[in-house]
């Protein structure tokens, strides 16, 4: 079982609505389909970068992450991570303290809400 999260670059939408369907179109654009590629975004490799200093991908065959390496999920201005349910909230934490420093929106599609 996996808790997930997903990490934008663009304007924080004003209500858990309004980011709900940002996060849908975001979704469907560069995650839903395979047979587009395209790289991630400058601040989303940088975000990445930081959040897997702080949580590797692997550490001897251990890692917070279900589907690593998590750049691997990352398509233009979003990221989509998916990590362990067991530490889902100290790294879901650490995840959206992190996306408000680097300026990225932090979105719970699980609870269809912003986190701040």
């Amino acid at each position: 079982m996996s808790y997930d999260l997903a990490v934008w670059d663009g304007e924080r939408p004003r209500d858990n609505h309004q980011a709900g369907l940002v996060y849908d179109e975001l979704y469907e654009s560069y995650l839903e389909s395979d047979d587009v590629v395209v790289p991630p975004t400058p601040r989303i490799v940088g975000y990445v970068g930081a959040l897997v200093d702080r949580y590797p991908d692997d550490i001897d065959g251990r890692t917070v992450w279900a589907s690593p390496p998590v750049i691997d999920e990352a398509s233009g201005p979003i990221v989509y991570l998916t990590m362990a349910y067991s530490q889902a909230e100290e790294v879901s934490g650490h995840a959206a303290s992190l996306a408000r420093e680097h300026g990225l929106v932090c979105y719970d599609p699980q609870a269809e809400s912003l986190r701040s």
